[in-house]
């Protein structure tokens, strides 16, 4: 059978480690597509630029990718850190959030849209956060990376119903990885237990079994890093 294998924000730490991982277990067709010029890049671009759509779709056209990691997202940045309260929200920073946990997603699979044929075969995972879930928020906090996350969840819901049409061979799922020791994670590991806090490699591994074990029954949907479902 055909594999084709899409890791794009390969430059992170997880999409880094689902890399080297899916490497080491043999896989031969694996393409990563990063903002940041790396030595494995395949497509160095950035995903949250609408002008970068057409060179992202010519690249896809000759993958024909049956499997697809969506990496891209971002929490902190120089002075901005996630927000306690109402009056540290900075429009600035909403609208950086929105293009880089949201954006970036929308448009790989803008890209992917006009290569999607009748019976194709595609599973499709996007990282995601459970702090996105609406029903599960009892703390509060965190506003541009809660608001986006939780907007990146329905845009997967929309999109598993609308590629469910193309194909019954689609399947879309956001994904919450675990607190995962990257450079994401690092400014609010002091507070993480240890066994709580994963290792790019664990939750790397983790995903590729999540995707491997994708059914029709997760499509459009929430999953923890163990593949149980979560509450939007």
């Amino acid at each position: 059978m055909h594999m084709s294998i899409v890791i794009a924000g390969a430059s992170g730490g997880i999409g880094r480690a689902l890399f080297e991982l899916l490497n080491k277990q043999g896989q031969k067709k694996i393409f990563c597509i990063s903002r940041q010029r790396l030595r494995d890049c395949d497509l160095q671009v950035d995903l949250s630029e609408s002008s970068q759509i057409k060179l992202i779709q010519e690249f896809l056209s000759h993958i024909q990718p049956t499997e697809v990691y969506c990496c891209a997202g971002v929490l902190h940045e120089n002075s901005y850190m996630p927000e306690k309260s109402l009056n540290q929200i900075q429009d600035e920073w909403v609208y950086k959030s929105l293009s880089q946990n949201v954006m970036t997603h929308v448009h790989l699979a803008q890209a992917l849209a006009p290569i999607l044929s009748k019976n194709y075969d595609l599973k499709w995972l996007s990282l995601s956060a459970k702090v996105g879930s609406i029903e599960d928020n009892a703390l509060g906090g965190w506003y541009s990376y809660r608001m986006t996350k939780t907007a990146l969840n329905m845009f997967i819901k929309n999109l598993s119903i609308e590629w469910s049409r193309k194909s019954s061979n689609i399947i879309v799922a956001s994904v919450h990885p675990g607190t995962t020791d990257s450079t994401l994670s690092k400014p609010f590991q002091r507070n993480i237990s240890p066994e709580k806090l994963y290792s790019a490699e664990q939750t790397a591994e983790r995903l590729i079994t999540i995707m491997q074990n994708l059914t029709a029954h997760q499509n459009g949907k929430l999953l923890n890093w163990d593949g149980q479902l979560l509450p939007y």
